[in-house]
């Protein structure tokens, strides 16, 4: 909108757009090369001359290094913000399980805990959007964080199994909504240049947050009511970034479709890979805590077994991408899943008691179970155009959240009947039905070809993230172009419109 103001036209605008940012900065940057180079000429030269010998003064690398540092400091904050979130996260997935444990609750309440979180989770990514679209993004988000600092309060006082199964699910609803604004915080932040970037540090941040969290157990009694104040802190203190920004307000949530006959007809072997891979990532990531204290482990060592596996699976997605990016991805698929199995079945055979056997080969499970589900979800986008690219993956994570509903929900009956080392026969045997049908559907369906794929890209999936974090993704279909009549000749009103997160 347009007023003409003592002859100077000022344009306002309701929210921050990062484009526009760099056009004016550019802008900034093209008119001091001009005057410096006007003066260092005598004013002799013409104005294409100048336009000629401006960029001189400007190297390509040195505006791509300005660029990114403006984009990567007012999301530093932020950024800050989700490492406590998830710092809490982690913390609280590992210390229920434990404290179940030790209060002798039986494994199907505990793995119904992950059950709960995990349904609320999925119900967070539908209904979140409405939420936000009612109240507003920081109310929304001070409203969900307030609830899962309430709740980790609570469990501590409230040790009760009943209790802590429905409070989770409101956990796991309020995590999907502080992550679907945080990543729509991070969206509008973004240009094309820079999300890549951006959404490398997210999942980093996320991936050492809960790992760091996991880490905190051996520095503290599960049985007391330590960690569950120690959880509400960081949640607290995750909130403070957002409450003392002055930012604009992002763009609404999108609103999140399930189209699952869409996706199987994109690709079966990525539909029911992820499916699986969320039924044995979601037990052993909810009951593997569960294993470990069953087993006759420590606390200490529990949380370091959690985080190997997390981190090798980290670890391998690369290699195995750069490998896939040359191969059928559906072999690769298949292999991973094999090693997966075979790691999983000698744990449920040989019932190894000794430590560095026990987390040697959850080393080889974690590589194998947690590079599985980015390599199918590059086979499936590999199918599919950049535009599709978020409505795509996004569904995918979804589907692997229903996984990690059902995961659980069978595991805890499971390790009840079979003991604890049962929990590995059922990601054994969802593995080795990933293994079958990729090669099955190998034999029915020509891959990609190489020339024709877009390259591997690491996503992780040993911690939370929504399908909003998706159109951070390189991958995704580029942001809009900036419209020339959007950008404002006036500094000051720019200068405001980019306060840090």
């Amino acid at each position: 909108m347009a007023n003409v103001m003592g002859g100077k036209r000022l344009c306002t605008f309701r929210q921050y757009s990062p484009q526009r940012h760099i056009a004016v900065t550019f802008r900034r940057i093209e008119g001091y090369c001009f005057r410096r180079r006007f003066a260092m000429t005598g004013g002799t030269k013409s104005g294409w001359q100048l336009r000629e010998l401006a960029p001189s003064l400007l190297t390509a690398e040195r505006f791509s290094d300005l660029m990114m540092r403006k984009n990567l400091l007012p999301v530093t904050a932020l950024l800050l913000g989700t490492l406590f979130l998830f710092l809490g996260n982690g913390l609280q997935s590992l210390l229920l399980p434990v404290r179940g444990t030790a209060e002798g609750y039986p494994t199907t309440i505990l793995g119904l805990l992950g059950t709960s979180w995990a349904s609320g989770f999925v119900l967070g990514c539908f209904l979140g959007p409405n939420v936000v679209k009612r109240i507003g993004h920081v109310r929304a988000f001070s409203v969900f964080t307030a609830l899962i600092a309430i709740i980790s309060l609570l469990t501590g006082i409230m040790v009760d199994p009943i209790w802590w199964v429905a409070l989770r699910a409101v956990t796991g609803f309020s995590t999907a909504g502080t992550s679907m604004i945080i990543e729509s915080w991070l969206n509008e932040r973004a240009t094309n240049e820079s999300r890549g970037v951006i959404f490398s540090l997210y999942i980093a941040i996320t991936l050492f947050g809960v790992v760091g969290g996991q880490m905190m157990i051996p520095f503290g009694e599960t049985t007391t009511t330590f960690f569950f104040m120690i959880c509400g802190i960081l949640y607290c203190v995750a909130m403070l970034p957002t409450l003392l920004s002055k930012a604009a307000t992002p763009q609404p949530l999108k609103q999140v479709r399930l189209d699952l006959l869409g996706l199987y007809r994109n690709s079966p072997v990525s539909f029911l890979g992820i499916l699986l891979v969320g039924i044995a990532n979601g037990a052993f990531g909810t009951l593997g805590a569960v294993f470990g204290r069953q087993a006759g482990l420590s606390d200490s060592t529990v949380a370091t077994m959690m985080s190997v596996a997390i981190f090798s699976g980290a670890v391998m997605q690369l290699p195995a991408g750069r490998i896939s990016d040359r191969v059928d991805r559906r072999y690769v698929l298949a292999a991973l899943a094999g090693v997966g199995a075979l790691a999983g079945l000698l744990i449920f055979l040989v019932e190894p008691s000794q430590v560095w056997i026990v987390l040697t080969l959850i080393a080889i499970y974690g590589a194998a179970a947690n590079a599985l589900y980015p390599i199918a979800v590059s086979h499936a986008n590999d199918f599919a155009t950049p535009e599709e690219f978020v409505k795509v993956s996004g569904g995918l994570l979804l589907l692997y959240g229903i996984g990690t509903i059902i995961g659980p929900t069978i595991g805890g009956p499971v390790m009840t009947a079979t003991g604890p080392y049962g929990l590995f026969m059922i990601t054994a045997c969802a593995h080795m039905l990933i293994t079958a049908y990729a090669i099955v559907r190998s034999r029915r369906r020509a891959p990609v070809p190489v020339a024709e794929r877009d390259a591997f890209s690491p996503v992780n999936a040993g911690t939370p993230t929504t399908p909003e974090s998706l159109q951070l993704s390189p991958r995704a279909a580029p942001l809009d172009e900036l419209r020339d009549e959007d950008v404002s000749d006036n500094p000051e009103e720019e200068e405001r419109s980019n306060e840090p997160v």
